[in-house]
């Protein structure tokens, strides 16, 4: 997987239904492990609810889970799940707890309520895109810089740290896509310019 699309934040979103309060907490995860000790978390905090379901989507061996946690089957893990799906997300878990009101919701009330509060959550993380990226460095004179820089900017590069030296050494991050980098810098500097490419990729945000 190259790119891939995740929340930027952790964060919730709160919604009441016949008096029944469905808070759902969404966190950007990297591991099963991760999930499992977000989801434990807010277990612990909110032991006194009546339902803590969960559902989370994981790079991680393409890994789908879903938990009811005692509610009907199908109204609960499953609509949360759709929403993580819907949105096509991937590395992110939401747990949403309910107090129950009082009031039943029926199967139909209940998994409307569940996918909208998922849905909630998921806008207030907010999302961003991840993209595979190589990290370069590139030494070259202070008059070149500029020239540089456009050539960065026109390949959808991300720029990294700047040292200011006797030379300039700038670091871009080279999207996956981007196979002529070198080349690309190397004719905007006329060749006054060293460009070193580092051996491991890593995801970048790209929004």
């Amino acid at each position: 997987m190259f790119e891939y699309q995740t929340v930027k934040n952790a964060d919730s979103a709160e919604i009441t239904e016949k008096k029944s309060r469905f808070t759902a907490r969404v966190a950007p995860v990297s591991s099963e492990r991760d999930a499992l000790a977000f989801l434990n978390r807010i277990r612990a905090s909110h032991r006194e609810a009546s339902h803590n379901v969960y559902a989370y989507i994981l790079r991680e061996n393409h890994i789908q889970r879903y938990s009811d946690d005692g509610e009907p089957s199908g109204t609960a893990g499953l609509p949360t799940l759709d929403a993580i799906r819907g949105a096509g997300l991937t590395d992110v878990c939401i747990v949403t707890t309910r107090y129950f009101g009082g009031t039943l919701l029926g199967a139909g009330g209940l998994a409307r309520a569940y996918a909208k509060a998922a849905k909630l959550g998921v806008d207030a993380a907010g999302i961003v895109r991840r993209v595979l990226c190589y990290e370069y460095t590139v030494k070259t004179d202070y008059n070149l810089l500029g020239r540089i820089r456009n050539a960065a900017a026109a390949l959808s590069c991300i720029a990294g740290e700047i040292a200011y030296t006797e030379t300039v050494c700038a670091n871009y991050f080279v999207p996956y896509t981007v196979l002529d980098f070198t080349e690309k810098i190397t004719d905007a500097a006329s060749g006054r310019v060293t460009v070193t490419k580092k051996d491991e990729g890593r995801y970048i945000d790209a929004d």
